[in-house]
């Protein structure tokens, strides 16, 4: 089974990127390019279920992007290879390699790289990468060196900053050099087959549900999980999925939004999920997960796992009537939202006859940026509020924006 890759970077780089690791067999490459590096964290969000392992051009979009990756990643290196490979063209067009300035790669990575390749480092100063830093804060950089030091060669990442500086002073663009991608591929392909077979493990959950039910009201929220569901006993019911789903599902095992729907319409809710390496092994941990699941009261959700690993999803007081009817001090606690923007929410889902909303759509109604709208409605869906039903084409490709119907 082929791994999926995803190439994350700037138009002029993910293609080069991309072919390098095509050569590799048992990879399928999926290009992610974009105009500025900020658009990689929608990138990453919008696509996480369509690939194995993420792969960026450099350490700027990997940064940006770190915190909503739930796939293992890495970023391609500049400070070995490429860096010397570098250092050779510049020879070759006459520049002196003593005089540079550097912009976001590791001081002592540049320094060490350059003096294994017998370079004095006198004259070489160096601005790493940080959040927050900006393409006019490199060129400043830039600037300040080369007026100290006349003659300096500026050596950026970003395509930004080489096209300000360009004309201006003597600049070049580093980019990925083919050893320098093989080794990043290398280490991706470890982490991401480690990361594909624990993922395959058995999860196999134990639902407790009273007044018992129909497994047709379970059947659908068992969907989101990608797995099945059968009667187990007179009152248990088995979910069967693997660890990956399971992993997604409850947003990497901190919530489970199905607790909050069904605890909606019963009075007691327990989920035990066990995940082995075999069927045995996970009911064993099934049961003990349902076991300390009722140990936190009547709406609850407990993983284990093996070494005695209990991790309680969540555990939450049944609702005594349906969402709709509950007071709005009660949701906008629950969902951690104001009043006030709830009740703009819901005046924004009644003016769009209950249609699927795009972050877009709540970020222009609340009048707020995108990356709020992203978080007010993910805080929505892992309290049950807000269910993801699709996408839709954006215009530009590769972006294809999430779809939620949210219930209020």
């Amino acid at each position: 089974m082929d791994t999926s890759i995803g190439v994350v970077g700037p138009h002029d780089l993910v293609d080069s990127v991309a072919a390098i690791c095509e050569e590799q067999a048992g990879v399928r490459v999926h290009r992610f390019d974009y105009d500025h590096e900020t658009q990689a964290t929608a990138m990453v969000t919008t696509h996480a279920s369509g690939v194995d392992a993420w792969l960026f051009t450099g350490i700027v979009p990997y940064t940006i992007a770190h915190d909503a990756l739930t796939r293992p990643a890495t970023f391609v290196d500049y400070s070995g290879s490429t860096l010397l490979e570098a250092l050779v063209r510049l020879l070759r067009d006459g520049h002196d390699v003593t005089r540079l300035s550097v912009d976001t790669l590791d001081a002592a990575q540049v320094q060490g790289t350059l003096r294994d390749a017998g370079v004095p480092v006198a004259d070489v100063r160096t601005l790493p990468y940080r959040p927050g830093a900006t393409a006019a804060d490199f060129a400043a950089f830039h600037r300040r060196h080369a007026a100290r030091q006349p003659d300096t060669v500026a050596v950026t990442c970003l395509a930004s900053v080489h096209d300000e500086l360009s004309g201006e002073l003597p600049v070049f663009r580093l980019a990925p050099s083919r050893q320098s991608v093989r080794a990043a591929l290398r280490q991706l392909l470890l982490s991401a087959t480690s990361q594909i077979q624990e993922d395959a493990q058995v999860a196999l959950g134990l639902v407790e549900v009273e007044p018992a039910t129909e497994l047709g009201d379970l059947a659908r929220e068992v969907g989101l999980l990608g797995g099945s569901l059968s009667r187990y006993s007179e009152t248990l019911s088995l979910i069967v999925t693997t660890r990956g789903p399971l992993h997604d599902a409850s947003r990497g095992f901190t919530a489970l939004p199905l607790l909050h729907r069904l605890g909606q319409r019963h009075d007691v809710v327990r989920v035990g999920f066990g995940i082995g390496h075999s069927g045995a092994e996970a009911e064993r941990l099934a049961r003990r997960a349902l076991t300390r699941a009722r140990s936190h009261g009547a709406v609850a959700a407990v993983v284990s796992s093996r070494n005695d690993v209990d991790i309680l999803l969540e555990a939450v007081a049944p609702a005594e009537a349906p969402a709709a009817e509950q007071s709005r001090a009660v949701v906008a606690s629950r969902v951690g939202l104001s009043i006030g923007t709830l009740d703009r929410l819901r005046e924004i889902t009644t003016a769009t006859a209950d249609r699927p909303l795009t972050t877009r759509d709540v970020a222009d109604g609340l009048g707020v940026q995108l990356r709020t709208a992203r978080r007010i409605l993910q805080r929505l869906e892992l309290a049950g509020c807000a269910e993801r039903s699709g996408s839709l084409e954006s215009g530009t490709i590769g972006r294809p924006l999430t779809l939620y119907r949210i219930t209020l």
